[in-house]
């Protein structure tokens, strides 16, 4: 049986995630869609789940007056990160694929515009140009398939990440 609190700091921190993630996107999505080519931008949303991470597992940690072993530690970060997750899943298909199916389509010919300029500054052959530009237009990133596909990525990703930050906020133990 799951401890209450890390059950309870889990979820109400993988809503934060997800929000925060949909918030992002949602003002990306508003402002200019070319944003969701900027490397930045990614940064941007890594270091708020990580700081929304770290604010989770010291609250739990303190919640639980310290005695926080290395299982209940990955427990709580991998809920918080499977909602969180779910939640950003969610409203990205909802938004490229009800809402404006199009934006999608612009997104992915801007992210080509950007990748054959990185390719092209590497000196990337046409060639293996061509072939790059022709799989990016097979496969939509923001696609149903792709979305959900994505998400399964992250949790494998998560889950390692998990185990680090597990690690690292685990209560020490007493035997030495």
């Amino acid at each position: 049986m799951i401890n209450e609190v890390i059950k309870k700091n889990g979820i109400n921190y993988g809503v934060i995630i997800g929000i925060a993630s949909a918030l992002i996107t949602a003002t990306i999505y508003a402002v200019d869609l070319s944003l969701f080519t900027a490397w930045w931008m990614g940064l941007l949303g890594i270091a708020i789940s990580i700081t929304i991470s770290i604010i989770l597992m010291s609250k739990t940690k303190k919640e639980l007056k310290g005695i926080f072993p290395f299982k209940e530690a990955f427990t709580t970060y991998f809920i918080a990160a499977v909602i969180g997750i779910l939640i950003s899943t969610t409203f990205n298909i909802i938004l490229f694929n009800v809402i404006d199916p199009g934006a999608k389509e612009t997104v992915n010919e801007l992210m080509i515009k950007y990748t054959v300029g990185m390719l092209q500054k590497f000196g990337t052959p046409a060639s293996a140009i061509n072939e790059t530009i022709a799989k990016m237009k097979a496969n939509s990133p923001y696609s149903t398939i792709e979305l959900i596909k994505g998400s399964v990525f992250a949790i494998v990703f998560s889950a390692i990440f998990g185990l680090i930050f597990a690690a690292f906020f685990k209560s020490k133990t007493t035997q030495e």
